[in-house]
């Protein structure tokens, strides 16, 4: 169940709200690259694109749902960091970028997911997949599934690491959603970031690790998340960065060089941060109600934001036509998972609706005993007493 309702929470957030851009001419930023997209993480709001549904070989950017896959089993408990992987060796054969594991080394899952953050290690992505799925294929099929569960249309994975493979294949736009929804594990940058770090530290097979998304060191706020190049791809890029308390995402596929490809991220990035501005309302997780719940242990627990609640307007622009309306659903009946489900928050600007974000449950809430009934009835009657 609690598998269930994470996914759903992704597809949840990956609904495009209305858009207070519409009308707006798009403008002209003369960007090289095949594909390109800029998009705002809280909103989902696309502020630039240009072929972003072209179906294009993703290269290693096909890693951002690989990790996706691997953050989620963390944040599921089905994995730990700590825990100690055996390397087979199917993963161990892989060629391209790679830390060159041995068949039988063991490495811990923290380091794997260095390896993948990092410098994209084409053996480090399989031997994760295999021992968070049991085997490659069957990771791959999870990867398929969540492409439809997002709701994705230009995108299908036949390997875990983005080596030329017929019909694997993604988009900006793809790509886009896919790195919205792993950015959903805040945890995933504190790898995605590291410039540089070591693997097998004291030992003489001690191996360097260089990121190879360079602008993680030179562009401001700049924290991930996935780079791409194959002779059939060129050069490719997701990027995130942060300021002000707004996070965007660029991609852009099919650039003609590395330095194309960095320069077009910097143009796209310069561009959003530029232009607009995020007003945050609610921050993801924060208790917004109270709700009651019949026939449970807890009679009234915290409904709170299953992500952020913002509004994303051009620089300047005045935001005292902001208004957010709460809706809760009625009679809501334990048992209720951690995570349901039980609300809702619109979000209006100048009383047009923008956006809406689901309110979740913060705890679980166990269905009451005979006992726990008859108490909660005993205090009913006594405050209706006293009013």
């Amino acid at each position: 169940m609690k598998r269930v309702l994470i996914v759903l929470s992704v597809i949840l957030m990956m609904i495009q709200p209305v858009s207070i851009f519409a009308e707006e001419v798009e403008p002209d930023l003369d960007i090289e690259g095949k594909s390109i997209i800029l998009m705002e993480r809280d909103t989902g709001e696309i502020l630039y694109e240009k072929n972003s549904d072209e179906p294009l070989p993703p290269a290693s950017m096909t890693k951002l749902m690989t990790l996706l896959l691997v953050a989620e089993a963390i944040a599921e408990e089905k994995v730990a960091l700590t825990d100690t992987v055996i390397v087979s060796e199917n993963a161990a054969s892989m060629g391209g970028s790679q830390i060159f594991l041995e068949p039988n080394e063991e490495m811990t899952v923290e380091e794997l997911l260095k390896a993948v953050a990092i410098v994209s290690a084409n053996d480090a992505s399989v031997a994760l997949a295999e021992f968070i799925y049991g085997s490659e294929q069957a990771f791959i099929q999870e990867m398929n599934e969540r492409v439809h569960l997002l709701g994705l249309e230009t995108t299908e994975f036949q390997n875990t690491t983005g080596l030329p493979a017929t019909d694997h294949y993604s988009s900006a736009h793809d790509m886009a959603v896919i790195a919205n929804a792993l950015l959903r594990y805040e945890f995933i940058t504190d790898y995605t970031s590291i410039y540089e770090d070591y693997l097998r530290t004291g030992t003489e097979d001690e191996f360097w690790l260089v990121n190879t998304n360079r602008l993680v060191k030179f562009y401001p706020g700049l924290d991930g998340l996935k780079t791409g190049y194959t002779q059939e791809a060129k050069y490719c890029l997701t990027a995130t960065a942060e300021r002000d308390d707004m996070r965007l995402i660029a991609v852009v596929m099919g650039a003609g060089s590395s330095k194309e490809r960095n320069r077009a991220i910097s143009q796209l990035l310069d561009y959003g941060f530029s232009q607009y501005q995020l007003e945050r309302v609610y921050q993801s997780n924060q208790a917004v109600t109270e709700i009651e719940i019949l026939k449970g242990k807890d009679s009234h627990i915290p409904a709170v934001t299953s992500r952020p609640v913002s509004l994303l307007t051009r620089k300047g622009e005045d935001l005292s036509q902001l208004e957010t309306k709460i809706h809760i659903e009625q009679d809501l009946v334990a048992p209720l998972e951690k995570g349901d489900v039980v609300g809702s928050i619109e979000v209006y600007f100048n009383e047009e609706l923008v956006n809406e974000i689901d309110l979740i449950t913060e705890r679980e809430v166990e269905r009451a005993n005979l006992w726990n009934l008859m108490t909660d009835s005993f205090r009913r009657i006594i405050k209706m007493g006293q009013n």
